[in-house]
């Protein structure tokens, strides 16, 4: 196979499938795009991963909001695909829970599997994290975590870090509310608490008691991780289908997650025409051929006889959920995030780029420029291609810089860009929307300057490294378009591209010297 069209940069799952549509492998990265290119792009590789390579027919991905969801994720599908390079390569581990029991006076412990009743929270992926977040817990609501209720007390009830309910020292009511906070704290809902914790904090500090102000720093840490719950693994005895859809230009894009007991095991997509009633009508079509969950969780209510349908169907009870906040929403979000990768995430950073930009048309074409040298030596030039939000590789070019001795980015990257275009335009060839140099305002100003020398009037902005602040012809002050915004992220996208091109190339040209 040949290496797969660009994926996102984002973190999530991939999934290698042979040419009979089975799971091969499914791993997980904090980039996609870097992670799976590096399958088909490395040199060297073992035997076994060269195996594995030459049998991918087809690469998918999920992607996911953070890096623990992405490993929780992972584990979800090896274990509902048993793919067989997994099985050889890692043992496919559950990660551990914290556990409410359901007892008279609940206690609070480790589990590895969500088997008896209670409150399961996680699961976490660090035990450094879990084993501090259940330690804050148990210590600041005074959980009782011993096995049985001794009439003595144990350590933790005569050292005060423990309610004692084994004694008699609190009832049943005032320790049921202990579990409900602390139950709240572990769901993520935990501000009162982190807002107390730091200001002990800083009073420990101003009182030259690092010692305990980095504790307590630790547990503050301990506590905002709560709020990167797992959303791809979830406490649910049932099954759930979970589908959002994006419309763009008369076209709908509809995406379904399957969760079989709390764990995301599979997604499907679809696209067809855009009509009225179009989620109806694909519910009906899609639930006749397969068996419904026992929830449906959806963007938007459908019509009032579908639950009926549904249940019909199914042979049993099927809830129909519109959620507006909490993890079903999120999940909602998940899947719409999805679609947008897989689908618009290119039209959407295009346009986004045009609206941040104050440019009159989506510049579909954009080409950007870098310099590379060795304190002045070998120094060479790149320009990269991207049509339609992805590289266009066909339309890379090279420069071996001519007229520039010593170390004069400005003086080279007029130099590039003038052979550029004045070619383009020598023989008629198409020109770009955009272009984009890497630099500040010096860089820019020379690119501009060679591009009114050849009569070309096309927008021009320069990218600065460290900030990645934008910067247009006519002003020194730099846009105020954020590094993290959307716009940002994908010119930097552009620009390390070109880099790394520039890079290639003058490490090639060392190379062959060095061999001569």
């Amino acid at each position: 196979m040949n290496p797969p069209g660009p994926l996102p940069d984002a973190p999530g799952c991939y999934i290698f499938r042979d040419a009979s549509n089975t799971v091969i492998y499914v791993g997980k990265a904090k980039n996609l795009r870097k992670r799976v290119d590096s399958y088909f792009t490395r040199r060297e590789t073992d035997g076994k991963t060269a195996w594995m390579v030459g049998l991918i027919s087809d690469v998918d991905c999920i992607v996911t909001t953070n890096e623990v969801e992405a490993l929780i994720l992972e584990n979800s599908l090896i274990k509902a695909n048993q793919p067989r390079f997994n099985i050889n390569l890692r043992d496919a581990k559950q990660y551990a829970f914290i556990h409410l029991t359901r007892e008279e006076y609940p206690r609070i412990c480790i589990a590895r599997r969500m088997g008896d009743e209670g409150a399961y929270f996680g699961p976490f992926t660090s035990a450094a994290e879990r084993d501090q977040v259940l330690s804050v817990v148990k210590k600041t609501f005074r959980l009782r975590s011993c096995r049985t209720l001794r009439r003595k007390g144990c350590l933790r009830a005569s050292l005060g870090t423990c309610s004692a309910p084994c004694r008699g020292s609190i009832g049943k009511d005032e320790y049921a509310e202990l579990v409900r906070q602390a139950s709240a704290v572990l769901k993520g809902r935990a501000p009162e608490l982190v807002k107390s914790l730091r200001s002990e904090m800083e009073e420990r500090a101003r009182a030259c008691d690092f010692e305990r102000a980095i504790l307590l720093r630790d547990q503050i840490h301990a506590l905002e991780h709560l709020s990167r719950r797992q959303d791809v693994a979830r406490r649910k005895e049932t099954d759930e289908d979970v589908i959002n859809f994006m419309v763009h230009g008369g076209e709908v894009c509809l995406m379904l997650f399957s969760v079989h007991r709390g764990s995301l095991v599979n997604k499907k997509e679809y696209i067809f025409d855009e009509k009225d009633d179009f989620l109806e009508e694909f519910l009906v079509q899609y639930y006749s051929e397969n068996t419904p969950p026992c929830e449906l969780i959806l963007p938007v209510p459908p019509g009032k006889e579908m639950e009926e349908f549904l249940s019909l169907r199914k042979g049993g009870k099927v809830t129909v959920t519109v959620p507006r906040t909490g993890t079903k929403k999120r999940l909602l979000s998940l899947v719409r995030k999805n679609i947008e990768v897989a689908h618009f995430g290119d039209k959407i950073k295009l346009e986004e780029l045009r609206e941040r930009l104050w440019l009159e048309e989506v510049p579909r074409v954009i080409e950007c420029f870098d310099i590379s040298h060795l304190a002045g030596t070998d120094e060479v030039g790149s320009m990269v291609q991207f049509r339609d939000g992805r590289p266009d590789r066909r339309h890379y070019r090279r420069f071996r810089i001519r007229s520039v001795e010593g170390i004069d980015d400005p003086a080279a990257i007029a130099e590039v860009v003038r052979r550029r275009y004045s070619r383009q335009v020598k023989e008629g060839g198409a020109l770009p929307d955009l272009i984009v140099i890497d630099g500040g305002i010096t860089q820019l100003r020379a690119a501009r300057s060679t591009l009114d020398e050849l009569g070309l009037d096309i927008p021009l902005i320069s990218l600065a490294k460290g900030e990645e602040h934008i910067y247009t012809t006519g002003s020194s002050h730099p846009l105020s378009v954020k590094k993290h915004e959307r716009a940002s992220l994908f010119l930097q996208e552009i620009r390390d591209e070109a880099h790394r091109f520039a890079i290639s190339y003058h490490r090639l040209l060392r190379s062959r010297k060095l061999a001569t």
